[in-house]
C-alpha cells in the first residue's frame, strides 16, 4: 500500500518496548458526501478499526464497518488509497512506543442498513453515523480537536480534498 504520510512525533525515547498494530479504514462516499462516525462532541472519525484474532484485512474492514455505521460493504469494491503510520509514545502506558499503521480503503456499500454495534467506549462518546462532504468534516474537525487520531484522519480527509488522494466518480 502507498504511504502518504508518517506522523512522528519522537516522544518516544524512554520507552521500552513496542506495540504496532494495523487499523483498516473505510471512505465510503454517496452523493458526495463520506459516511462518518460522529461524536456526540461534534468530531468526525472515519468508520475502522483494529484486526480481532487472524482476521485479515478485509474482515476487519467489514466488520468494522457494520459495527460503527450498520453499513454492508460490497466486498467486491475494496480497494487500497493509502497507508498514515502514526509513531508515538502510547497514551496509556508511557514505556510503550505506539506505531499505528491506518490503511485506508475506498468501498461501496449494499442499500442494506442494519443496527449499530459499538463499543462501550464509543457509546459512551455517543458516536452515531453522519454524511458529510470533506469539505465540512475538515473544517469541523480542525476547529475542534488536536487529539492524533482524530488530527490523522482530518489530514486524509484534507489528501481527498487536495486531489492527493482520488475517489472514484460514482
Amino acid at each position: 500500500m502507498k504511504l502518504l504520510a508518517i506522523f512522528d512525533s519522537k516522544n518516544y525515547d524512554n520507552t521500552t518496548s513496542i506495540f504496532e498494530k494495523y487499523n483498516p479504514r473505510a471512505i465510503i462516499m454517496r452523493d458526495g458526501k463520506l459516511a462518518m462516525q460522529r461524536s456526540k462532541n461534534g468530531i468526525y472519525k472515519i468508520p475502522g478499526g483494529g484486526r480481532e484474532g487472524d482476521e485479515s484485512f478485509l474482515d476487519t474492514l467489514v466488520r468494522e464497518v457494520s459495527e460503527e455505521t450498520g453499513l454492508v460493504v460490497k466486498e467486491t469494491s475494496v480497494y487500497e488509497l493509502g497507508e498514515i503510520t502514526e509513531i508515538r509514545q502510547d497514551i496509556f502506558d508511557e514505556t510503550v512506543k505506539y506505531i499505528c499503521h491506518s490503511l485506508f480503503y475506498y468501498c461501496e456499500i449494499e442499500d442494506e442498513q442494519r443496527e449499530l454495534n459499538l463499543t462501550a467506549s464509543e457509546r459512551e462518546k455517543g458516536f452515531y453515523v453522519e454524511w458529510a462532504t470533506p469539505q465540512e468534516i475538515y473544517n469541523n474537525n480542525i476547529a475542534l480537536s488536536s487529539e492524533p487520531w482524530i488530527m490523522r484522519d482530518t489530514a486524509f480527509i484534507k489528501m481527498i480534498i487536495d486531489g492527493e488522494v482520488v475517489l472514484p466518480d460514482k
